[in-house]
């Protein structure tokens, strides 16, 4: 799981799944306040761990002849897929300018 860069402190799970979530909002350490941003290759991992899956399933592996089975074994990938993200992506400090 990500560390502050500036503290070491380590952010907690809930902080860096809502981050995605909304848009890939920036976290803040709540110890030393520095604000920290997701990466080019976090912002890859998410994707590639959540809606790239749903889409290869549903377009190239679906066994359902039902579009809401589909939608729903989809959707549960996407869900399950996001649970892992928050110990894989990587966050970078912001530099503060004056």
């Amino acid at each position: 799981m990500q560390k502050c860069k500036n503290c070491n402190m380590q952010f907690s799970w809930v902080n860096i799944y809502k981050s995605f979530w909304w848009g890939y909002k920036p976290i803040e350490c709540e110890t030393c306040n520095t604000e920290h941003r997701i990466t080019v290759l976090g912002r890859i991992i998410f994707v590639s761990l959540t809606i790239l899956p749903m889409l290869v399933f549903g377009y190239f592996f679906s066994p359902f002849d039902h579009a809401f089975a589909t939608m729903g074994v989809g959707i549960a990938i996407l869900i399950i897929g996001s649970l892992f993200t928050p110990y894989l992506v990587k966050y970078k400090k912001v530099d503060q300018q004056s």
